[in-house]
């Protein structure tokens, strides 16, 4: 497979600070790790060196207000995965699967590190933290085969813990005027 990304040398910094500030890196990790097929005149290689230079800078690091954010909807998953009776299994498949998104966000912010979605959100997660990221992926498939989810609550206990905590009380969220 091959695909094809177009864009003019002016724009590949403003590009590659989008998707740093996305903390995934999708483009940036093309461009480390693809293979160039033509560079007549070495601009590829000039992004790529480029690409390697904001990939080791690493993500965009979360702001104080993002932190708390963040605990206060992972506590929120967690508590609604908590309470949800295992017959309701849309229900807790969907809690599942934004508890695990969430976590992910949270520990690969913690570390620093990059974060992913789809095949990559367990590559880059496991990357970051092997163990809390191991306990997590078992925890999301307890609740996916056998409607348990008790390890995965476990394990985003933990990462709230490293966090400073579940954020229930107190928590307010101001709105731009």
């Amino acid at each position: 497979m091959a695909e094809l990304f177009l864009h003019t040398v002016g724009d590949v910094p403003k590009f590659f600070e989008w998707d740093r500030a996305r903390r995934r890196g999708t483009v940036l990790f093309i461009y480390d790790q693809g293979l160039p097929l033509t560079d007549p005149h070495g601009h590829v290689a000039r992004t790529c060196e480029l690409a390697r230079a904001v990939l080791a800078a690493g993500p965009v690091p979360l702001t104080p207000a993002e932190w708390e954010h963040g605990r206060y909807v992972l506590t929120c998953y967690l508590d609604d995965l908590v309470d949800t009776p295992p017959a309701n299994r849309y229900e807790q498949l969907s809690l599942a699967d934004h508890t695990l998104r969430e976590a992910v966000h949270l520990v690969t912010a913690y570390h620093g590190a990059w974060t992913g979605i789809g095949k990559w959100l367990p590559r880059r997660l496991l990357g970051a933290d092997p163990i809390r990221g191991k306990a997590l992926l078992e925890g999301h498939q307890a609740v996916a085969e056998r409607a348990d989810p008790a390890p995965l609550a476990t394990a985003v206990q933990q990462v709230l813990d490293l966090l400073g905590g579940p954020l229930r009380e107190g928590y307010t969220q101001h709105w731009p005027t």
